[in-house]
């Protein structure tokens, strides 16, 4: 999974969530989503705009984790091998 780590760079330097929406232009809502996990993807614009104001790169806001989605068992999977 792909997590975004506004909060870190923010917290580094001395901003808060809401200079972010206003110095980019992007949503409250949008920044919101992309901070719980809950955006499905980020467009090229908006994290170019939060790199910018954040005078970074997007490796410092994007970072791959291990998995953390809970997914349905498939009932095959449950029923085990039968061989």
């Amino acid at each position: 999974m792909i997590e975004i780590g506004v909060d870190e760079l923010l917290a580094e330097r001395e901003r808060t969530f809401y200079w972010l929406a206003k110095d980019t232009g992007i949503s409250h809502t949008t920044l919101w989503r992309l901070k719980k996990g809950k955006a499905l993807g980020i467009n090229f614009d908006t994290l170019e705009k939060i790199c910018r104001a954040l005078q970074c790169q997007p490796g410092d806001i994007l970072r791959l984790t291990e998995v953390k989605k809970k997914t349905r068992a498939k009932p095959e999977d449950l029923a085990g091998d039968h061989n």
